[in-house]
């Protein structure tokens, strides 16, 4: 894949009290390249609890292709569903959507579910959605 058609890709996932957040972190570094810088945001949910945010935002290409690479390894059924659903998956301001099964991320597996979103913005021009699920159906295959 020499060119990737996306600007930046955006990683976000919540610790909450019950969770370990080293085991939360490591969790998202299943997607991100080696030593990638994960910011923390500490929060209260509506019970007052402890939220922990940890959010990364991939720009650079080599960076991108770590996280896209790590993606390949979604079961293949799981990549039908998504170019199934893509038209669903891209928003209107050209943004593709992903959310990720934190528990099987930390255990080294890629697959959908829940618990981690991916935002990646699309690049299209013109900056139009049908452009944009175009460009993501080529960058799946």
């Amino acid at each position: 894949m020499s060119s990737i058609p996306l600007h930046y890709i955006d990683l976000r996932t919540f610790c909450y009290v019950t969770e370990d957040d080293s085991r939360v972190e490591d969790a998202l570094r299943t997607f991100l390249p080696e030593e990638f810088e994960i910011e923390r945001m500490e929060s209260t949910g509506h019970a007052g609890d402890r939220i922990i945010v940890l959010s990364a935002r991939v720009e650079k290409a080599d960076d991108l292709r770590t996280v896209l690479d790590r993606l390949g390894d979604l079961p293949d059924d799981e990549f039908d569903r998504i170019r199934d659903e893509l038209d669903e998956r891209v928003t209107e301001n050209c943004e593709f959507f992903l959310t990720l099964d934190k528990q099987a991320a930390f255990n080294g597996t890629a697959t959908l579910g829940d618990g981690i979103k991916l935002r990646g913005k699309v690049e299209a021009y013109p900056a139009k959605k049908p452009a944009a699920v175009e460009n993501v159906e080529e960058m799946l295959e």
